[in-house]
């Protein structure tokens, strides 16, 4: 288990599906870098506290709606064109570089905030990714599950 949220983030990304599923909890509305938050505080044994979720909701959404928002705006825009245009493909490309950076201090600010809170034994597992993400997206959420633990 990762202590730090940018690895953990990182780490789970690449394993096999994740990526898609995050792509499709994306384009469902969701705010990944949120539910990347909840998957490590469910890791780590954190029980899931909606007063606590809204503390998380108020670090995550204005930066996603002014920072992260326009820059992938940006970016998906200049796909097309970019295939045609090398000078703007490389601009692209730096765009995307900003995005991820964006993503990587939203990340930052949310573990700032919950890295400190305590773990509960007996809270339901996965109880943060149920709550943080689209009722629609079952399938996403099948292949973001953490693995049940036995002892």
């Amino acid at each position: 288990m990762s202590a730090d949220l940018w690895t953990f983030a990182t780490t789970l990304y690449a394993r096999p599906g994740v990526e898609a599923a995050c792509l499709e909890l994306q384009a469902a509305g969701a705010d990944v870098c949120l539910v990347l938050c909840g998957l490590w505080l469910d890791s780590r044994g954190v029980g899931h506290d909606p007063d606590r979720e809204g503390q998380l909701r108020h670090i995550a959404e204005p930066w996603r709606q002014e920072v992260v928002k326009p820059l992938r705006a940006l970016r998906q825009a200049w796909r097309e064109a970019a295939s045609q245009d090398a000078a703007l493909n490389a601009l692209r490309k730096q765009v995307k570089q900003l995005e991820l950076d964006a993503e990587r201090e939203q990340l930052a600010r949310l573990q700032a905030l919950a890295q400190t809170w305590p773990q509960q034994a007996g809270k339901r597992l996965n109880a943060w990714l149920q709550a943080l993400t689209p009722e629609a997206c079952s399938d996403a959420c099948q292949a973001l599950q953490m693995p049940v633990k036995t002892r």
